[in-house]
């Protein structure tokens, strides 16, 4: 009997290959970090043979030292950074051109002619796609390629190109081009997927100028996608799940049930509340997306996405050199007070959620004599929570708030920053024993295609805490704090 699950986690700067067992633990993992590259200012890319050759060496790498062949895998799910746009050649599989990142913020200027030439727009498509226009999103990248990449409009309109999201394309390569498809939560994030009707809209496939020859077939989560081609592992694994990395740490935190909410902290921050079977319209900028679709029923999720979490830490110290390693981070906040009157607004790449402002940028205010190095740091770190508060009110605002946040990510293990992201939201801040949610939960999908686990229950019974962070500081401070904070945004922001 085949024992083990493989997940595939293809991130913003790293691939990882999971083993996970029978029963839902993690065994094993490898990783391999790739580069990020900016060619102008605003503009995010990756090579995309780095994104298949890293995740190929870490498959590879990670069977051969558990001397696994192909028979002992009982299925592959891939997770990815989602709206990181590719278009392939359909014949030869090489790229049109370098993989555009979901930071990359090129677009903005088209967005925004579309948005002043019809100001009802953005109303009609968040109502079809629950996302906003905004350069953030597939479709404006995949129009500004077909644009600028000679020949490239051509070949779309004749069928002979393909363009995915990071799973697409890993999984057009893992079945040596046999398969080109994509699962409901990557599709939902393009802005060309009707959400409701659960189909491509022909009507934005007109907005933004895409051929539909060029987008791949739409399946459940949890699904056949076919298999590995038997050069790759010896043999053919079947591929049994696909999900968006936040829609599959939603799934490894386990929340089911409508009102459950998580947030991942990794490069960026995205927060995501389960609203069930009802597809919620947010009022207050926040995006309705697809949680995930099993069985051909879709549950769908309220989520607020911040650009800039992990990124900040690591701009402080790849950028600044203000530490040798983000776990310093921890330490220099506990040595400082909490009012020490510094603000640091991560808008490098614009600001996200509520505000989708893409032409702000970054600043770092209150500075006097008297900063150093701690406070900077602690500013940073805040800004995180800060985000986080903003997304809660805006929850709020639209009438749903979730009164405890299931914790993950990279960032989740410093708890200076989890007590202080408890006392701003004023809420309990809950984090898994199992940090690695995003593979754990695209695990668990394959495992439900393959019967390993027999149901959403079943898998919501393993979800163990590792520690809860009850709010300490007074509302008064709180309320201080985030008025300092909303001031600091409205002096970078360009659109209000």
């Amino acid at each position: 009997m085949s024992r083990y699950l493989l997940a595939i986690d293809q991130g913003t700067t790293s691939s990882r290959a999971v083993l996970v067992d029978r029963q839902g633990h993690i065994v094993d993992m490898v990783q391999r970090d790739f580069s990020q590259h900016y060619p102008e200012p605003g503009w995010v890319e990756h090579h995309p043979g780095d994104l298949w050759r890293t995740v190929l060496d870490c498959c590879q790498q990670l069977l051969k030292e558990h001397q696994l062949n192909a028979a002992d895998i009982i299925g592959i799910g891939i997770t990815n950074q989602r709206e990181t746009t590719l278009i392939w050649d359909k014949d030869s599989g090489e790229p049109i051109y370098p993989a555009i990142v979901w930071q990359d913020r090129r677009t903005a200027d088209y967005c925004q002619k579309l948005t002043d030439a019809q100001p009802v727009l953005e109303a009609q498509v968040q109502s079809k796609t629950g996302l906003l226009l905004d350069p953030y999103f597939c479709a404006s990248k995949i129009h500004w390629l077909l644009e600028n990449v000679p020949g490239a409009r051509h070949k779309a309109e004749q069928g002979k190109l393909c363009f995915g999201t990071v799973d697409c394309y890993l999984l057009w390569h893992l079945t040596k081009g046999r398969v080109h498809a994509t699962d409901a939560t990557n599709a939902s994030r393009t802005l060309l997927f009707d959400i409701h009707a659960q189909q491509w809209d022909l009507d934005l496939l007109r907005l933004f100028d895409i051929p539909a020859a060029l987008l791949p077939e739409v399946k459940d989560s949890a699904c056949e996608f076919g298999n590995t081609d038997t050069s790759w592992f010896g043999g053919a694994i079947a591929i049994l799940a696909m999900a968006g990395d936040q829609q599959a740490a939603l799934v490894g935190q386990c929340c089911f049930e409508k009102g459950m909410a998580k947030s991942t902290y990794g490069t960026g921050c995205f927060l995501m509340l389960n609203t069930g079977e009802q597809a919620l319209q947010s009022q207050n900028r926040l995006l309705t997306t697809l949680a995930y679709r099993l069985n051909g029923k879709s549950t769908y999720a309220l989520e607020g996405s911040i650009f800039m979490a992990g990124a900040t830490i690591q701009w402080l110290r790849d950028g600044l050199h203000l530490i040798e390693q983000a776990g310093e981070s921890e330490q220099l906040a506990r040595e400082t007070k909490v009012d020490h009157g510094v603000l640091l607004v991560p808008a490098f790449t614009g600001l996200g959620a509520p505000y989708w402002d893409p032409d702000a940028r970054g600043a770092i205010l209150g500075l006097t004599r008297d900063t150093g190095i701690k406070e900077i740091v602690s500013a940073g770190l805040q800004s995180v929570c800060y985000q986080t508060k903003d997304l809660q009110k805006a929850m709020e605002a639209d009438g749903v708030r979730p009164t405890c946040l299931r914790v993950d990510g990279g960032m989740v293990r410093n708890d200076w920053l989890m007590q202080f992201l408890a006392d701003m939201l004023g809420a309990q801040v809950q984090r898994s024993k199992v940090n690695e949610t995003t593979v754990l939960g695209v695990a668990y999908l394959a495992g439900l295609q393959a019967g390993t686990f027999a149901s959403l229950e079943e898998l919501a019974a393993q979800w163990t805490e590792d520690r809860s962070f009850d709010p300490v500081l007074s509302k008064a401070k709180r309320d201080e704090l985030y008025k300092s904070w909303q001031q600091g945004v409205r002096r970078i922001q360009t659109r209000v």
